[in-house]
């Protein structure tokens, strides 16, 4: 018997049209759905009437879960990957089955669809071709590190950044901006109806937040650049 097929799908980061139809297809054909939130991909599936069974796969997946995956990709299932929105493998576990199954032979292949990185940098207007992704700003060990580190980059960088910590995230980067003059761009609810993309100094943006604090939500996007 072959080996089974891993695919991994993108899926929208917001606006559900936002989906290619070779992740329709897959989706619909793969044996189940390995997804962060049965919920989540339960919305987007049963809008596109696509009954596949789905099961949890997250961080917190336990190794006998791993393991009945591999056992049944090793069988030659076809499963398909998806994170909560936009493409599995981007700060988030999906890396970890990826290795697993290229560890035993199975073959992984990309639908590639929506990311949040390159949508945002793709209207930030910025000059150049270069940009660093950082994934996930630290919550607690090596904050001040991670801050204190953007300084080194000659070119734009980004890393995502919660509705929770948005504030204490502008804190950091306006105090780096104190001795590092540095712009700012927020690119907050991709693809949905308040999309939008905040731009000015740290201090600025902080302000603004603080004063329109329906502004907090949502999950963002951050780019730093030089001033």
């Amino acid at each position: 018997m072959n080996p089974g097929i891993l695919s991994i799908v993108a899926t929208p980061i917001g606006n559900l049209e936002d989906i290619t139809l070779r992740a329709l297809r897959v989706l619909k054909e793969a044996d189940y759905v390995l997804c962060e939130d049965t919920r989540v991909t339960g919305k987007l599936l049963a809008h596109y009437d696509i009954k596949t069974k789905l099961k949890r796969y997250d961080a917190h997946a336990t190794e006998r879960a791993h393991d009945a995956i591999m056992s049944d990709l090793a069988n030659g299932k076809h499963l398909a990957l998806v994170s909560d929105a936009g493409t599995p493998g981007v700060s988030d576990p999906g890396v970890l089955l990826v290795t697993a199954a290229r560890q035993v032979g199975v073959r992984v292949e990309t639908i590639p669809g929506p990311s949040a990185v390159t949508a945002a940098f793709s209207i930030a207007g910025l000059v150049g071709n270069q940009f660093t992704f950082l994934g996930f700003a630290p919550q607690k060990k090596g904050r001040q590190t991670f801050f204190e580190g953007l300084t080194a980059y000659d070119h734009p960088v980004l890393f995502f950044e919660s509705t929770h910590r948005i504030i204490k995230t502008l804190e950091a980067l306006e105090e780096l901006a104190i001795n590092h003059p540095i712009n700012c761009q927020l690119a907050r609810e991709l693809t949905k109806l308040h999309e939008e993309v905040l731009i000015g100094t740290p201090g600025e943006l902080l302000t603004l937040l603080q004063e329109e604090q329906v502004k907090q939500k949502g999950e963002f996007v951050v780019i730093v650049s030089r001033g």
